[in-house]
């Protein structure tokens, strides 16, 4: 199994510069990496070994993730996901300073407050480090690492690449399903998908 050492925040500029478009394989150990919330507390991806953690990429002014929110799609599938209390949820803002989706951590709590989301944490992530770390291209972009720290799911939230809210209703749930798969303990049918969404406004 390959197994992919992500850089502290600190020093992951410069470790990922040149392979910033390289995505992860699924089936890679992502072991390691550091990264600061909406209230200035620092994770590291290492200290959630034992527990499934699910990144979402997410930018409110884009089309594609207000779909998602305004149909309460993706905050019951937070509150699903972390309901057993064996699931972490990151939601990941990788949007530059003055781009479309970059928020202080104060807007980014009010949001999480006002949508009636539930991430177990909103990452700060303006410089971009972690979501070119992860080559997350759209907003939204999901991610699933299992209990091993296994990357184990990576694309889009559903299979309906519509903007439009209406196609909520009837869309194939990758995310859903591939957390589906793991309660059962079978392997994610569905393991690599095409995101779809907005482009993430980096630097």
């Amino acid at each position: 199994m390959k197994t992919i050492i992500l850089a502290t925040a600190a020093t992951a500029a410069l470790a990922i510069a040149p392979a910033a478009s390289a995505k992860i394989a699924t089936g890679s150990n992502v072991s390691d990496m550091t990264v600061v919330d909406s209230n200035g507390t620092s994770h590291n991806l290492s200290d959630f070994s034992g527990k499934r953690v699910v990144l979402e990429w997410t930018n409110d002014g884009c089309p594609y993730v207000k779909k998602h929110y305004s149909t309460n799609n993706m905050q019951s599938l937070q509150k699903d996901a972390t309901m057993d209390g064996d699931t972490v949820w990151l939601s990941v803002i990788s949007s530059a300073p003055g781009k479309q989706g970059y928020v202080s951590g104060a807007e980014a709590n009010d949001l999480t407050t006002n949508r009636g989301a539930a991430p177990t944490a909103v990452i700060l992530d303006g410089e971009g480090v972690m979501g070119k770390a992860f080559a997350a291209r759209t907003t939204p972009h999901m991610y699933i690492i299992d209990e091993a720290q296994t990357l184990v799911y990576q694309g889009a939230i559903d299979d309906n690449r519509s903007a439009n809210p209406a196609t909520v209703d009837g869309a194939k749930n990758y995310v859903r399903e591939a957390l589906n798969d793991l309660d059962a303990g079978r392997a994610v049918a569905e393991s690599d998908t095409q995101p779809y969404g907005c482009s993430v406004k980096y630097k």
